[in-house]
């Protein structure tokens, strides 16, 4: 039984955190979409990064945009830095890996874009470095982070936002940082393209 009691328990860290998100977050996550749908509406691109986990975060929020989400509807443009390994094993071996998002920011982001960084524990030195150049670029971040934020959260300013999981289990926020991309491509479809809103 005690196999049984440890997945249990990985169900019940799951749900707890869920409700604590479940309290906090919605006002946020709504923000986010609005701020998503704005930079969509006035031309503008939504470009994505993140390591690991993070990195499979942010090209499944990207593939949502540029396919389909729940609904069948116009491709949205949404760019993930992660995807290209080309360019991130170039960026790597010529400079550092430190800059294989803030290189491509600065290359490819334009005054109104967002940058979507995603990282479990904010300190992330890379996407770091990608916030530092979306800055330069005059984009808006939005950032999901978990934990205390880590050096991401500090870096925030002006029109950016934060969405962060309150919980320090890495999975955890991984499976809530999904939770809070589902909500977002939902919310974008509902604005951009009609529904219950």
């Amino acid at each position: 039984m005690e196999i049984i009691d440890h997945i249990t328990n990985h169900f019940s860290e799951n749900i707890d955190v869920t409700i604590k998100c479940a309290e906090s977050l919605p006002p946020l996550i709504a923000h986010a979409s609005e701020l998503l749908v704005n930079t969509l509406l006035h031309d503008g691109k939504i470009i994505t990064c993140g390591n690991g986990g993070s990195a499979a975060e942010a090209q499944y929020f990207a593939a949502n945009l540029l396919n389909r989400f729940e609904r069948e509807r116009p491709s949205l443009p949404a760019l993930a830095l992660t995807a290209d390994t080309v360019t991130l094993t170039a960026v790597a071996s010529d400079y550092s890996y430190n800059e294989v998002f803030s290189k491509q920011v600065r290359a490819l982001g334009q005054p109104g874009d967002i940058l979507l960084a995603l990282s479990a524990n904010g300190y992330s030195a890379n996407v770091v470095q990608a916030i530092q150049a979306a800055h330069d670029r005059e984009m808006i971040v939005i950032a999901l982070t978990g934990k205390e934020g880590g050096d991401m959260a500090a870096l925030l300013h002006g029109d950016d936002f934060e969405i962060r999981i309150p919980s320090q289990s890495t999975a955890r926020v991984h499976e809530l940082h999904r939770f809070v991309i589902h909500c977002l491509c939902d919310l974008i479809d509902e604005h951009l393209f009609g529904g219950s809103l």
